[in-house]
């Protein structure tokens, strides 16, 4: 697929754009003429060794239906292996006159897209409606894990990245237990990532010339499988008390609650003099299971739990157990609760892949099914004590007819005002977070088999 053209007075930058800066003086000529001063501060060492750049953009193996979002595209040396061969490309650039002449040279190009903004900040849930989208950038070594961290934290909806990075930044990706590099970072970054370390590279590729080594990552989001269900908040806090003081034993640093840490330890096999940089990231992931102290971490729904049976008139008629309930499409009657922040902010939790219906989906804030013999409002009131871990009245939106949609379910959809966090049972909810209503508006329409049916009826009826 050949990049579009545009017939304009820019065609020449264009070409020139795609043709490549492929030398110092080149690079320096541009600058020039744009009036840029390269910024130590800003991280700003541009690559100009064209076989690396084409090597970095075929370890994001892209495909011509990708959205690709690129972090700092400089003058275009990752940009023009780009351009042509994919659906859409979103460029991110911090530096205003870079911006403005990316802008104009790109102006013609309908699939490219240019950002003036920090890739710290920017907001990434947009990207949710696009699908998966894949993430690369030569990153700037002063900001480089906070881009990171911005875009990959979990959930995310960035299905792969390749970065370039500075190598002692690297290393503390890469790093194993037992050694100086081996940290915070590492642990809470490969929870969720796997993460390959592709190319290790000098100053040379690059003007001015950097006066650090730069090696080239790949991130690919770890499968369902490969490490139990956990509380992303719990791991976090205790990771980082961990590593606070790495070379002091653990118990003498981590918040263990009510938990002993001997039984702990017995219960992992560890020695009880442990410290932080010998455990692997299995292990602090089992260690933030048992240390979680959610009454409901282990609970996940039972196939035996009792339901009221419904007629058309919502009256019950019988108690049945909840997997024949489902089985047969009884009618039987659920919750949904809309959690909304001060700026109006609507609460999404992506639910466990341990969930009988709608496993990995996106759902309503809160939801769930009524005890036998449970009033709707009571059951709105438990649910988000038990799901988000809080106490709040609610307030009645609506009721939803029961239909396919909703799991023929009779649903009462209420609202109510909490900013988090909330303490998340993992056996129930993966993560979660705050969108706006127009956003999640068009995220449904793009893409409505990202969520549950029955949190889309709930939104329609609110919306209407």
């Amino acid at each position: 697929m050949e990049p579009p053209l545009p017939n304009t007075q820019s065609n020449y930058c264009l070409q020139e754009f795609l043709s490549g800066f492929n030398s110092d003086s080149e690079v320096v000529k541009i600058l020039n003429k744009i009036g840029v001063r390269p910024s130590k501060g800003l991280g700003q060492n541009f690559l100009i060794d064209t076989s690396v750049s084409e090597s970095i953009v075929d370890a994001l193996n892209i495909e011509d239906n990708d959205t690709i979002v690129e972090i700092g595209p400089g003058l275009g040396a990752l940009t023009r292996h780009l351009i042509g061969k994919v659906k859409k490309l979103i460029l991110v650039e911090y530096d205003r006159r870079i911006y403005e002449y990316l802008r104009d040279v790109l102006s013609g190009v309908d699939s490219v897209e240019v950002f003036h903004q920090d890739a710290v900040t920017f907001d990434v849930r947009p990207f949710y409606a696009e699908g998966a989208v894949r993430v690369i950038g030569n990153l700037p070594y002063s900001s480089g894990t906070e881009i990171i961290r911005n875009f990959l934290t979990f959930p995310s909806p960035v299905d792969s990245a390749v970065f370039m990075l500075q190598k002692e930044v690297v290393n503390r990706f890469c790093a194993v237990p037992r050694t100086k590099s081996y940290g915070l970072l590492t642990v809470i970054t490969c929870a969720y990532w796997n993460v390959e370390r592709l190319q290790d590279l000098t100053f040379e590729p690059f003007t001015p010339k950097p006066a650090v080594d730069s090696a080239v990552l790949r991130f690919s989001p770890c499968d369902s499988d490969k490490y139990p269900p956990f509380n992303q908040r719990v791991l976090k806090r205790i990771v980082k008390c961990g590593f606070h003081e790495r070379r002091k034993q653990l118990k003498k640093r981590l918040p263990l609650g009510d938990t002993n840490w001997s039984e702990l330890c017995k219960a992992m096999n560890l020695q009880e003099t442990a410290r932080a940089e010998e455990l692997s990231v299995n292990e602090w992931i089992n260690m933030a299971r048992l240390i979680d102290d959610n009454p409901l971490k282990d609970n996940p729904q039972m196939g035996n739990e009792l339901f009221d049976v419904v007629d058309e008139d919502d009256r019950v008629l019988d108690q049945m157990e909840r997997s024949y309930v489902h089985s047969k499409g009884l009618l039987h009657r659920a919750v949904h609760v809309f959690v909304f922040n001060k700026v109006g902010d609507l609460y999404l939790q992506k639910r466990s892949v341990l969930k009988d219906s709608s496993p990995g989906l996106w759902d309503s804030s809160v939801s769930g099914h009524l005890d036998v013999s449970e009033e709707y409002h009571c059951a709105a009131i438990r649910e988000i004590s038990e799901e988000l871990g809080i106490s709040l009245e609610v307030d009645l939106i609506c009721s939803i007819k029961p239909s396919v949609n909703t799991g023929w379910e009779f649903v009462r959809l209420y609202r109510c005002e909490h900013n988090g966090p909330f303490n998340l049972p993992y056996s129930e909810i993966a993560g979660g977070g705050f969108f706006p209503v127009a956003m999640i508006g068009k995220w449904v329409r793009e893409r409505p088999e990202d969520f549950s049916s029955g949190f889309i009826e709930c939104l329609n009826s609110y919306v209407d």
